[in-house]
């Protein structure tokens, strides 16, 4: 029989997809109150993996990920997600996002993501959020799966997590949450 055991604590980020780059620091202001000091910005990457976001968000669409200091406990995730839930709404035209925002968290061996869609290969988590392992942490890099989203398999995604992951690890060896 196994013994329960809390586990440690783990790296936070959001990646938000949007046409308006002054959205993106309007939302780090509001993550960064939240959830405290950002510690990592990415690039802008133009995003173009998929026409699903179009209808509603437009054309032109980029990305961005942010990471905050502080370390959270795992089971947060199902909170922070209705949380950018309710700031995708507080910025939404006419009923329609102007940014999509998604939480998720690095920790010893897998990147998870939050979501509001059921599939086979997700576990919920409660309060109607899903839980997805997206990649995994193997031979020093990130990995996909085989449902892995195809912009989370590139080679920009792939530096970007390694970097998280990194500094992660880093954290925890200094003792740091």
């Amino acid at each position: 029989m196994g013994i329960p055991f809390k586990p440690q604590k783990v790296k936070l980020f959001f990646g938000f997809i949007s046409k308006d780059e002054d959205l993106f620091l309007e939302i780090e202001r509001i993550l960064s109150k939240k959830f405290g000091p950002i510690d990592f910005t990415s690039k802008i990457i133009p995003f173009d993996y998929t026409g699903y976001y179009h209808d509603e968000l437009g054309d032109g669409l980029k990305r961005k990920f942010i990471s905050v200091k502080r370390l959270i406990a795992p089971e947060k995730l199902a909170d922070i997600k209705l949380l950018t839930n309710k700031i995708e709404n507080k910025f939404s035209f006419h009923k329609k996002r102007r940014i999509n925002i998604d939480p998720g968290y690095v920790s010893g061996g897998k990147l998870v993501l939050a979501t509001t869609k059921d599939y086979g290969h997700r576990v919920y988590l409660g309060k109607g959020i899903f839980a997805e392992v997206t990649l995994f942490y193997q031979d020093g890099t990130f990995n996909p799966w085989p449902w892995t989203y195809p912009d989370y398999k590139t080679k920009d995604y792939i530096e970007i997590f390694n970097h998280l992951f990194k500094t992660y690890i880093g954290k925890l060896r200094k003792g740091n949450d």
